[in-house]
């Protein structure tokens, strides 16, 4: 535990050569979406005193880059917001079954991450691949805001790469792609009556009935093998409403529906196999967000290379991350990063420092020549 006593509160210029406290100087900062400015800033400064880094910036997102004339190009990536801060800063250190943990939010999703890659822009001068390191805002809000995405539209040539690295918690493991998803509301109809006279009426939340049958019903496939990987997908109800008081027959309901879909299916064949099993007459069929998944893309050169160099059994990834938008310009990506995920956003939100070592040390076994030599 004496590592934990080099630790440091927050100061001005980060600790770039100490990751410990790197982490905890950059978690103390609190940067809730749309309000990144303060680390983004810190961020901008401390990699603009790299010589063998370029920097860009855009809003609050911050890119630096190597141009070595490597043969590849590999981008790492993480964001830099939070959730709403929940009484859980400035960050404590706590030992748990002999572990030392960083509890704050923002501890596991994502600043873990965005620590070890900051150390690393820093550190690693001669990576064996050019490095694209990304440290984007808005992650957590309406995709329109998202960092990531706004670069892709309007400098798709800063995300140009072979192979990236989305570091969200994954507990220092490899997950490959993700599921797509999407989520829509149904509306159904009727006439608005007195529950005395109810036969004077027609209940719109009776008829939701069928729907909810039809998602009980629906054939979800529960593994799909996609280029190694075994997928799962979801079909769930997760909002019901209707209703205006206890005595009134309602004339309209809601219910929203969320599919998680495997990457072997477009995102535009998910939805219209929603709408072929949803739409009817009566029933209003609206679309709130729809996302593709990413295939795994652990078959290309720079994906193998880097699961030799970390070492463990790849997984699938059960959810939606930004590894879409990498597939989606085109570049094979994977989750990897400190910290169970199962802690994000939780109000004891934590990671365990040694989770930040092995990342980190994996990292640079895949970048550093003499790792790997």
């Amino acid at each position: 535990m004496a590592r934990l006593q080099l630790m440091t509160a927050y100061k001005e210029e980060l600790a770039l050569t100490d990751l410990h406290a790197l982490f905890r100087q950059i978690v103390d900062v609190e940067s809730v979406s749309g309000r990144e400015h303060h680390l983004a800033d810190l961020v901008e400064q401390a990699l603009s005193g790299c010589p063998h880094l370029e920097v860009l910036r855009q809003g609050n997102t911050i890119v630096a880059r190597t141009d070595l004339g490597r043969s590849q190009r590999v981008i790492i990536a993480g964001h830099l917001d939070t959730v709403p801060v929940a009484g859980n800063l400035p960050s404590r250190l706590e030992e748990r079954d002999g572990r030392a943990f960083l509890v704050g939010r923002g501890t596991a999703d994502m600043k873990g991450g965005v620590a070890v890659a900051l150390h690393l822009a820093h550190a690693l001068t001669t990576p064996v691949h050019d490095v694209t390191w990304v440290f984007y805002e808005c992650e957590e809000i309406e995709a329109t805001a998202n960092g990531l995405g706004r670069v892709a539209q309007t400098h798709p040539d800063w995300l140009a790469g072979d192979f990236a690295v989305l570091m969200e918690p994954t507990g220092a493991r490899i997950e490959g792609g993700c599921q797509g998803t999407t989520r829509f509301r149904l509306t159904t109809h009727g006439t608005a009556a007195h529950s005395a006279r109810s036969w004077l009426g027609h209940n719109a939340i009776h008829e939701l009935t069928d729907l909810l049958e039809t998602i009980r019903a629906y054939p979800v496939r529960e593994a799909v093998e996609v280029e190694g990987l075994v997928f799962r997908e979801g079909l769930n109800a997760t909002i019901v409403s209707g209703g205006v008081a206890g005595n009134v027959i309602p004339d309209t309901a809601e219910l929203y529906v969320n599919y998680r879909f495997a990457p072997d299916l477009a995102a535009d064949d998910a939805i219209a196999a929603m709408r072929r099993a949803f739409e009817r007459p009566g029933v209003d069929f609206e679309v709130l967000d729809l996302s593709p998944g990413a295939r795994p893309g652990l078959d290309r050169p720079a994906a193998r290379e880097f699961c030799a160099a970390v070492g463990g059994e790849p997984r699938p990834k059960y959810g939606w991350t930004d590894v879409a938008r990498f597939s989606a310009l085109g570049v094979p990506a994977v989750n990897y990063g400190p910290a169970d995920a199962g802690k994000a956003h939780a109000d004891d939100e934590c990671c365990p420092l040694d989770d930040l070592d092995a990342t980190r040390d994996a990292l640079i076994t895949w970048l550093t020549p003499e790792e790997r030599s």
